[in-house]
């Protein structure tokens, strides 16, 4: 039988969110980034009470991760943080175990959808669908990957920007 854990990013613990009644699971990275007083105590509370663990991917889950969210474009929207924490999950989910990650982070959200791992939201309603993202030439619409790292495009010189689009199932 699956363990139902949740895996917590910096949203859901600033909101107030762990659950009593299952395993919770954080980053030593989502920790850093807990910078006002009220949250620090309720972490460090939650952490000494054995309610909140810190946990670490491996670096086959973070390589696994950037793969996918290079290939959805969400590479250019998430953190170091995001892509751990997503890791972290994933290395969950191959243990086994059945992680639903705690976020109100949209791009997060969108990549674990497309990785088949579930999610909750804390303060937001969370997303309904799954979109891509890729760069396009304002001037000769050509399209460049998500990852592609110039301002201007290499045709025409025209600025290039980021389009959302959405995914046909």
């Amino acid at each position: 039988m699956q363990k139902k854990i949740y895996v917590l990013d910096a949203s859901s613990i600033i909101g107030g969110f762990y659950s009593k009644m299952s395993e919770n699971y954080t980053t030593s990275s989502v920790i850093l980034e807990i910078k006002d007083l009220k949250s620090s105590l309720l972490l460090q509370s939650a952490i000494d009470g054995d309610h909140i663990k810190i946990g670490e991917p491996s670096n086959e889950d973070i390589e696994e991760t950037k793969r996918i969210i290079k290939s959805s474009g969400d590479i250019l929207r998430l953190s170091e943080v995001d892509q751990n924490l997503i890791a972290l999950a994933l290395k969950l989910k191959r243990k086994g175990n059945d992680p639903i990650v705690v976020t109100d982070d949209y791009s997060m959200q969108n990549t674990l959808k497309t990785m088949k791992i579930p999610f909750r939201s804390v303060l937001t309603e969370g997303i309904k669908e799954i979109y891509n993202w890729v760069k396009i030439c304002k001037g000769c619409k050509k399209k460049y990957p998500s990852d592609y790292s110039f301002e201007d495009c290499e045709i025409c010189g025209s600025p290039v920007y980021r389009k959302r689009i959405k995914i046909k199932k």
